[in-house]
């Protein structure tokens, strides 16, 4: 089985400002009509940054509000994660760290003749 890379680009900023709504405090009151409650600071929150986690009832409400879809406000990409053997079988020369070993290090006083 192979593993997949996700990446995923949260677009609420932008849909937001498609609709003149530029502040998260803004968005409270259309979340407060389809039953989510949160302060200001927990909206702002979830508009700045790049949430992790968010419950489906949340992002349904949200894409409610905003009146969009849920692809229009998350878009994602997905594809096989290359392991470093494929890169190189590619040919991507990426140094192995296991050809790497540590050196001892002398250190010498001032008096010594080496």
């Amino acid at each position: 089985m192979t593993r997949r890379e996700i990446h995923y680009t949260w677009r609420v900023r932008e849909i937001m400002a498609r609709r003149n709504i530029y502040l998260a405090k803004d968005l409270a009151p259309l979340l407060h009509e389809r039953g989510i409650t949160l302060t200001a600071n927990a909206i702002w929150r979830i508009v700045k940054d790049e949430p992790e986690r968010i419950s489906i009832q949340m992002l349904v409400a949200l894409a409610d509000a905003l009146d969009v879809s849920l692809d229009e406000l998350i878009t994602y990409t997905a594809r096989d994660a290359r392991t470093i053997r494929a890169k190189r079988a590619a040919g991507d020369r990426l140094p192995d760290i296991r050809d790497y070993r540590p050196t001892r290090a002398r250190i010498l006083d001032d008096d010594d003749d080496e």
